[in-house]
């Protein structure tokens, strides 16, 4: 089971934010949304957090990215998850940067 949007978030019951909305119209667990949405959330949201970061994805992720997508759903939500994790509490390798 899930856990309530403001454990992960600063978010307040109450507040106005854009969490606010999302929890009035999907619940406070987002339990409202479905797979596609969350999905697509993820996807969205993964995407703006990359552009936001100086420096290019390394040739070397690129090139196992199309392995990645061989494996089993379980593991891509695996990966998906430990990925986050990581994203979330720093553990990250300095970018190379070329000259």
């Amino acid at each position: 089971m899930s856990k309530p949007l403001g454990y992960y978030t600063s978010y307040l019951p109450g507040d106005g934010s854009v969490l606010d909305e999302l929890d009035d119209m999907f619940g406070s667990n987002l339990e409202k949304l479905t797979l596609k949405d969350k999905l697509f959330l993820i996807g969205a949201l993964g995407a703006q957090l990359c552009a936001d970061q100086d420096g290019e994805v390394s040739n070397v992720v690129k090139s196992v990215y199309p392995g990645i997508l061989l494996t089993t759903t379980g593991n891509i939500e695996g990966l998906v998850e430990a990925l986050i994790s990581q994203v979330r509490w720093g553990q990250n390798a300095e970018p190379v940067h070329h000259s």
